[in-house]
């Protein structure tokens, strides 16, 4: 049994050669852009869940701001309003006592809308997953009003 050896083509190009790595570059592309993506959606994910967080701190303690009725107007059976004097210091209370666990509450703001009104608005500092690389710490800001309703004085 005799053995031949074939000669290359000389026609043929070499074409294996060429296309090495070249899977892997795109592998590398399609890589960085999923994790593009996948940064995008969690670190969106979690501006609005911060959003809506400070929206509820804000509602919650424009709330809790607006129970501080006038109590000596209340008694003389006059015109009954929320003490404004009060209000920051109800609003930082509230506050002090949520307790956040990959935020915290950094800014806190009450502003008097008389008679029966108060305003809030909360600033809340998070650090982004993904983002983080570039930005240290973003900011998401809630505010709301709340309004005491007090009724009308009884008629004497």
């Amino acid at each position: 049994m005799s053995t031949r050896r074939h000669a290359a083509c000389p026609t043929a190009p070499d074409t294996a050669r060429d296309d090495r790595g070249s899977g892997a570059i795109i592998a590398v592309f399609f890589a960085v852009v999923v994790l593009g993506l996948a940064a995008f959606i969690v670190d969106g994910g979690m501006a609005i869940a911060q959003r809506e967080r400070a929206m509820d701190i804000a509602e919650q303690a424009a709330r809790y701001a607006a129970q501080d009725l006038d109590e000596e107007a209340l008694r003389a059976g006059g015109t009954v309003g929320i003490n404004f004097d009060n209000c920051p210091a109800r609003v930082a209370e509230f506050v002090g006592e949520v307790s956040l666990s990959s935020a915290s509450v950094t800014g806190h703001d009450c502003t008097a809308h008389p008679p029966d009104e108060v305003g809030v608005e909360i600033v809340v500092t998070y650090r982004p997953v993904f983002a983080g690389v570039l930005f240290n710490t973003l900011q998401a800001r809630g505010s709301a009003t709340a309004r005491a309703d007090t009724g009308t004085p009884p008629a004497p």
